[in-house]
């Protein structure tokens, strides 16, 4: 395993110089998934849930948190990202909702973080919006699908 980078010889936290990084393209693809009542699924694809459009209101959320990473994770760049994209997909057999976010930018950092933020927050949104009808929703299985761009190269989660 290599060295930690956002920590300086005494252990103390520090935000990574970039500044001599490549500028390069970037893109960083990650999962989330909310399972839930089928009843509460149903609702959510037939656009009856009260708070209104579910999967709309979550996908701006999204975005607007892939565009926020930098100021809620403390060592995290603040970028302008070139796009973000958020689908859902309704697994009904499983009753679970699936979330996928694809973020682009051209820079010299990458975009793993505003990915996963995009999913997290997309997910609480759904959360939110839902839970006077299902509390026993599960937020889960966020993770890093894909990741391109950069000296390290790319990433991709070998398993579903």
């Amino acid at each position: 395993m290599g060295k930690l980078s956002h920590f300086d010889e005494e252990g103390r936290a520090w935000m990574v110089n970039v500044g001599d990084k490549p500028i390069t393209q970037r893109e960083a693809i990650a999962f989330g998934r909310v399972t839930m009542k089928p009843a509460t699924l149903r609702r959510i694809m037939d656009r009856k849930i009260e708070k209104g459009d579910t999967l709309g209101v979550a996908r701006l959320a999204g975005i607007m948190a892939a565009k926020r990473t930098g100021d809620m994770i403390p060592l995290c760049h603040p970028l302008g990202i070139d796009s973000v994209h958020i689908d859902f997909s309704p697994d009904q057999s499983k009753s679970e909702l699936n979330i996928k976010s694809r973020v682009m930018y051209t820079g010299r950092t990458g975009v793993e973080m505003e990915a996963l933020t995009a999913v997290a927050i997309a997910a609480l949104t759904i959360y939110d919006m839902c839970k006077a009808i299902d509390r026993g929703m599960i937020i889960g299985e966020i993770k890093l699908m894909k990741k391109s761009g950069g000296k390290s190269g790319t990433y991709l989660r070998q398993e579903g």
